[in-house]
């Protein structure tokens, strides 16, 4: 037994007080003479015995009395040790999609949210934080509508950054028992939390609020398929945890149905479906499923705009026929000039400039293709067999360090793509290790700092660069390289020419670094907005000569479709996705000590932590004693 307040234990001298007063009695007994003591002294014995006994008796029911109040107020208890620690309780309440799952016909967040606010003590303090909130050192009468409200996002922290986060709300106080109670589904993608690296002094408890699979579909992505002059076939991936699902799936072009189809999955776990649709429309469009799972996958934004023409310039007297055939008409403005007849002033208009294997670069036209690149322009230098290594040098050194040196007259294969370089994004699906690569029956040694993106087999760089500034190292007529007839060139100058005016893609996901490039040019003070119905805001921008370029890091937050808006001239649209890794719904194992209901955990916690107490019990005592006395007083002659 512990005392609450043990110094008052001192009182218990006063039980001395009784205990003199009983023993030096003050009062005489009177002698009183009789003529016969015979049955006096018989009388005086038994008075004697009766007196002695209800002496000694009240004395036991003072004392009693006394120690039981002085008990009572030291306040006696017991509890565990743990009980009567300092406690600090943070906890972390996941409110990723996966968490906005339908479970037995209700929603698992709305249902966690409400069970905490039920079963937690009302006098309990306690800090909270999720994914995107924190509520700190508060009672949860503080935050019942604010929980009430949460709603669920794309953001996810992993188990590390969970713990080291939670680790931060905590007092310096060692004494104190800090308990971080992390409220979750646990997917694996968070991390494994049977390899946490313990903290000091900090116990980690895991509730997991859902004990059973949530059945869920989810549309992957949407993609172009073939594409004709007339028409486009757009392919949707779903996938699914179900068996044996159809499941249909409507097209939307803005609130518009245009069509509807089914996907089976047929024991599998991916399905695909196509629509048709006419080439010439534009589409703001939606594909849209329903199910019962998780609701944020059940729509898919996607929109085609009348694309902007990127307009390419090739100077050069060699052939640009192979140029021709990859920039076509339909995506592409593409041109071509001789040294002799270019007309300067035509460059700054441009968004890729070629020069194609032109033997000395004038002063003039290096000047006017360093405007270009500031200007937010790209270019490609391709050297002529014999072209003058210093002109080029003019240009080559203001990007990245680069140098022409000494010419290598002899055969060299290429023997390298590197598939990470951004030329080749979404090129290669897998790594193809029977490619015919071409060849060059000679190339310029460069020194650069550039990336890399082909190479020799004796790793001398082919193409170097990046971010609107490339340059090979050997010519690309037929006399020299076959090049021209390697399928590398298609994706090479494809790619290069997507690069240098970055028109918003089919669709992009929630935050990811997303760029892209309006080509219109702005007043000054003029400014590019993004809206939507619900939405507006004003990006990240740079306003260059002819376009303006927009990164999309920090907003959009929604899901749906905006418009690049100008004044009130909506330029064209973007639309953004949620990430689809929250539909996976793949757990990871727990420890063994793992609650899986919130009412279990607090419920434990009020038995390991409760206190005993018995001062009541006490004062019932010392009340008891009073009427001891008070019935010996009285009843006891």
């Amino acid at each position: 037994m512990q005392f609450k307040y043990p110094e008052l234990l001192w009182g218990l001298l006063l039980l001395l007080i009784p205990i003199l007063i009983h023993l030096f009695q003050l009062r005489r007994f009177k002698k009183t003479p009789f003529t016969n003591v015979k049955f006096l002294k018989l009388v005086v014995s038994e008075s004697r015995k009766s007196s002695s006994l209800k002496k000694w008796l009240l004395l036991f029911a003072r004392m009693g009395l006394l120690a039981a109040l002085v008990i009572a107020f030291a306040q006696p208890f017991i509890a565990n040790s743990t009980a009567l620690q300092e406690k600090e309780t943070v906890f972390y309440l996941d409110d990723s999609y996966s968490m906005n799952g339908q479970v037995e016909g209700s929603n698992l967040f709305n249902n966690t949210i409400q069970d905490f606010i039920k079963y937690i003590p009302k006098d309990k303090r306690f800090t909270l934080f999720t994914n995107k909130q924190v509520f700190k050192n508060v009672v949860v009468s503080d935050i019942q509508n604010e929980l009430l409200n949460l709603t669920v996002s794309s953001e996810q922290l992993d188990i590390n950054e969970i713990v080291l986060k939670g680790n931060t709300f905590f007092s310096k106080n060692n004494a104190s028992q800090k308990n971080l109670v992390l409220i979750s589904d646990f997917q694996q993608r968070m991390g494994n939390p049977t390899e946490l690296d313990t903290l000091e002094n900090i116990n980690i408890e895991f509730i997991k609020p859902i004990n059973s699979q949530i059945k869920n579909t989810s549309i992957d992505s949407v993609f172009i398929g073939d594409r004709t002059n007339e028409n486009i076939e757009l392919i949707a991936q779903l996938s699914t945890n179900t068996e044996d699902e159809t499941i249909p799936v409507s097209l939307f072009n803005d609130d518009k149905l245009i069509a509807k189809t089914a996907a089976k999955f047929n024991n599998g776990k991916k399905a695909e479906v196509s629509f048709t649709i006419n080439a010439k429309d534009i589409l703001l469009g939606k594909v849209a499923i329903t199910d019962t799972g998780l609701d944020y996958d059940n729509q898919f934004y996607f929109n085609i705009d009348e694309k902007s023409k990127i307009n390419v310039l090739a100077i050069g007297n060699s052939s640009a026929d192979f140029l021709k055939r990859i920039y076509t008409d339909d995506e592409f403005n593409f041109s071509t000039s001789s040294l002799s007849q270019l007309n300067y002033s035509s460059i700054e208009n441009q968004d890729l400039v070629i020069l194609n294997e032109i033997e000395n670069l004038p002063s003039s036209l290096v000047t006017a293709i360093n405007t270009l690149s500031k200007n937010g322009g790209s270019f490609v230098l391709i050297p002529a067999t014999n072209g003058d290594t210093n002109s080029y040098n003019t240009l080559a050194t203001s990007y990245y360090n680069s140098q022409y040196s000494n010419t290598i007259a002899q055969e060299a294969a290429i023997s390298n793509v590197i598939t990470a370089h951004s030329l080749f994004t979404n090129v290669f699906e897998k790594q193809v290790t029977n490619f015919q690569f071409p060849k060059a029956s000679g190339h310029f040694k460069i020194n650069t700092k550039a990336p890399i993106a082909i190479e020799f087999q004796n790793k001398d760089p082919f193409l170097i660069g990046n971010e609107g500034a490339y340059f090979f190292s050997a010519a690309l007529n037929n006399d020299n390289s076959n090049f021209k007839n390697s399928p590398l060139i298609v994706p090479v100058f494809y790619n290069m020419g997507m690069n240098s005016l970055k028109l918003p893609p089919l669709y992009t996901s929630i935050g990811n670094n997303t760029e892209v490039e309006v080509p219109i040019t702005l007043q000054q003070d003029d400014i590019i907005k993004i809206s939507s119905e619900n939405n507006e805001f004003i990006p990240q921008q740079r306003v260059l000569p002819k376009k303006v370029q927009i990164n999309f890091m920090d907003n959009p937050t929604d899901a749906g479709i905006y418009k690049i808006m100008h004044n009130k001239n909506i330029l064209r649209h973007i639309s953004f996705n949620n990430n689809r890794k929250e539909s996976e719904l793949l757990y990871a194992a727990l420890p063994e000590n793992s609650n899986t209901s919130l009412s279990n955990f607090f419920l434990e916690s009020q038995k390991n932590n409760a206190i005993n107490e018995f001062w009541k019990w006490f004062a019932i005592l010392a009340l008891a004693f009073v009427l001891i006395e008070t019935a010996l007083q009285r009843f006891l002659k």
